[in-house]
């Protein structure tokens, strides 16, 4: 037969990782392909990071053509399939349009930013996906913290100095860790507002991190709260408007700023392929497999894996799970040429860590509950572990960081036009009232 083609859709830790695998067994035997719209997997984990400027956006972004040595990298954004020719169809980053062939098809399209339908939040809540939304916040909040130094008006001053992180799933608990830091650093040399700055987590939930374990979200609230964060549980926005933001307790905040972090919902491809999903995922079987398409895969969080070790339910949204799954699929993949046996995905939690900024972390490996200093030193072993490159670049700027004072300039690199949150709401994903997101730790 002609040399077979694995196209893998999305490059997230679930495309990554499926790529990865099959160039290791397959050795040239088949071409292995990559279709994603950048040429970088990004290490989602330690983007509050970048947003924070302890990390330069290219250490978290690793270049698909140095760590996966004979795939093929195609950037363009998948907008069709047609499983009975075998194809799908793609638009390059100016626009062209172009199709192409497959012998075995991964979908690991990953997910995007979840929204609700909150008047006003589209139009005036910066999101948290990606590197230029981490650019822009950390821009974002540089600039208020210069414009509230030279304002005149107390009441304009303490609106450009209050920070409000709707979402206390792991990116927004994380978001306000670093992010109080962050202010803090940049007030120190502003007497006028040294201690001012307001920073408010907001979340439905009766807790923080309440997908994770009771201990890390305990250990998380209480250093948000001893670094002044405002946490207001079973509280919601409202409305979103130019001036703040009113909740759902009947109070309006003045903001400037108002960061959304409520979690993530499958990439809108996932409903227009014509195919089952539950909760607005793919449904496969237990071995990743699309029912009734033999030849085509899914996993990640584009993908309702069914989880084997609780009956009933489907897999968690998390980079742990993707991370996996991305292995399982390719391993299944060379079984279904004769390489190996096939395996059904099944996968136990191996616990999952939370950086909170400075000492300050929350840790749980293996089930072993730890915060502070050690919980801190399990936290960034297990990411430069985990990281597939630019590890000793990463070590260098935390070392820099521990010994150096955090440079505030605006780069001015990301416009807010360039980065909206997308206005399309889901339509058969229930909302969870939560945050029900990706937790990058464990992937």
């Amino acid at each position: 037969m002609a040399r077979p083609r694995i196209v893998i859709v999305g490059a997230g830790f679930a495309g990554f990782q499926a790529a990865r695998t099959l160039s290791k067994a397959a050795r040239g035997a088949a071409e292995i392909v990559i279709v994603n719209p950048t040429d970088y997997f990004l290490y989602l984990p330690l983007l509050p990071e970048v947003a924070a400027g302890i990390l330069e956006p290219r250490r978290i972004s690793v270049s698909l053509a140095g760590v996966l040595p004979g795939v093929k990298v195609i950037l363009g954004e998948v907008d069709g399939f047609d499983f009975d020719a075998r194809t799908l169809s793609y638009l390059d980053p100016e626009g062209g349009k172009s199709s192409l062939g497959y012998h075995r098809l991964v979908i690991a399209a990953g997910s995007v930013n979840k929204l609700l339908p909150v008047p006003g939040v589209t139009e005036y809540a910066h999101g948290f996906r990606g590197i230029p939304e981490a650019l822009f916040l950390r821009d974002h909040i540089t600039r208020q913290i210069e414009m509230a130094d030279t304002a005149t008006d107390e009441a304009e001053r303490a609106a450009r100095a209050t920070f409000v992180v709707v979402g206390a799933g792991y990116t927004g608990t994380e978001v306000a860790a670093q992010g109080v830091l962050f202010t803090e650093a940049l007030t120190r040399r502003r007497g006028g507002l040294k201690g001012k700055p307001r920073w408010l987590l907001l979340d439905t939930a009766e807790r923080v991190l309440p997908t994770l374990d009771t201990r890390l979200g305990a250990a998380a609230d209480k250093v948000l709260r001893e670094r002044g964060v405002e946490v207001l549980l079973k509280s919601s926005v409202q409305q979103a408007t130019a001036h703040g933001v009113h909740l759902s307790d009947g109070s309006f905040v003045a903001t400037k700023s108002l960061i959304w972090c409520v979690g993530v919902r499958p990439d809108p491809l996932v409903a227009d392929l014509g195919l089952a999903t539950q909760q607005g995922r793919l449904v496969v079987d237990e071995f990743l497999n699309v029912p009734g398409h033999p030849d085509v895969y899914a996993c990640g969080d584009a993908a309702a894996v069914p989880d084997l070790t609780r009956p009933g339910e489907i897999t968690g949204m998390t980079a742990q799970h993707a991370s996996r799954q991305g292995a399982t699929v390719a391993k299944n993949i060379a079984a279904s040429y004769g390489y190996g046996r096939r395996r059904a995905y099944k996968h136990h939690d191996l616990g999952f860590v939370v950086d909170l900024g400075g000492l300050d972390s929350a840790a749980n490996p293996l089930g072993v509950p730890l915060s502070g200093l050690p919980a801190k030193v399990v936290t960034r072993g297990y990411h430069l572990l985990s990281m597939p490159g630019n590890r000793v670049r990463v070590a260098t700027d935390w070392l820099l960081d521990a010994v150096l004072p955090n440079q505030g300039v605006q780069l001015g690199l990301v416009a807010a036009g360039a980065v909206p949150l997308d206005s399309a709401f889901p339509q058969a994903m229930p909302d969870t009232g939560s945050t029900g997101e990706r937790a990058p730790a464990g992937d």
